[in-house]
């Protein structure tokens, strides 16, 4: 008669310390890459669902050496990429320093406030080099309020670490806007109000966005999509509500 004898399997406490560890590092890593990975995915398909065909909006590209630099590179190991903060760097082919030595613009910055974004006086340097400190209006042809395009550059971020005072993620909610909000800026002693008239995404090389247009007042936002990316550049593009005739007094 053949005996069977039952050893009762005592576990290893190292090896289930172990494993348990493991589950948990997985599962924290899961959860970073979908929290870093959800806002961007949210948004190419809010680019799908929300009938965003404004965003692919045709813009022809600039010839090379021209402004073809001026939205930087989405390669992720190209020089424009790792030295974002400074405009010097986003910009060789066009100094920034020579557009301002020859701007006419009689002030050094002007302050611009967006109400839906909850932005309040966010300051403007009229060539400016630092991205971190301010935004950037980039080669000052226009000054708000006069006839000519007054292009406007920020940093934006994820939004899990977006900081309304920080200038590095301050137009982290751009994509929020929409037709018909409003844009105010304060410049010299003049206020002027602009709304919001067109919205859509481009490629770095897509940048005639940047071209000067002089039949009316226009001030253009731009930024980085999707959120924490250099894929793209968002496009915000305003017009100054009351512009009066040439030669008249400007008002706010």
């Amino acid at each position: 008669m053949s005996q069977s004898v039952y050893i009762k399997h005592v576990p290893n406490t190292k090896k289930l310390t172990v494993l348990f560890l493991s589950y948990v590092s997985m599962t924290i890593g899961f959860g970073l890459l979908f929290w870093t990975a959800y806002p961007i995915l949210s948004f190419e398909i809010s680019q799908q669902l929300d009938s965003y065909d404004r965003y692919l909006s045709p813009v022809k590209t600039v010839i090379k050496n021209s402004t073809n630099d001026v939205l930087g590179s989405s390669t992720a190991l190209s020089q424009n990429v790792r030295q974002f903060i400074q405009v010097q760097d986003w910009f060789p082919s066009r100094p920034q320093k020579l557009a301002t030595d020859q701007s006419s613009i009689p002030y050094t910055h002007f302050w611009i406030s967006i109400p839906k974004l909850s932005i309040k006086n966010a300051q403007v340097g009229v060539g400016g080099e630092d991205l971190s400190k301010e935004l950037i209006h980039y080669l000052p042809t226009s000054a708000p309020g006069d006839y000519g395009s007054v292009n406007i550059f920020g940093h934006s971020t994820l939004p899990q670490l977006y900081n309304v005072k920080d200038y590095k993620t301050i137009f982290t909610y751009l994509p929020n806007l929409s037709i018909g909000d409003t844009i105010q800026v304060n410049a010299g002693d003049q206020q002027y109000e602009y709304e919001v008239f067109d919205m859509f995404v481009v490629k770095p090389d897509q940048v005639s966005v940047l071209e000067p247009k002089y039949d009316a007042s226009y001030l253009t936002l731009i930024t980085c999509v999707p959120p924490g990316t250099f894929w793209n550049r968002l496009v915000v593009k305003s017009k100054l509500k009351y512009l009066p005739f040439k030669g008249e007094a400007k008002k706010g």
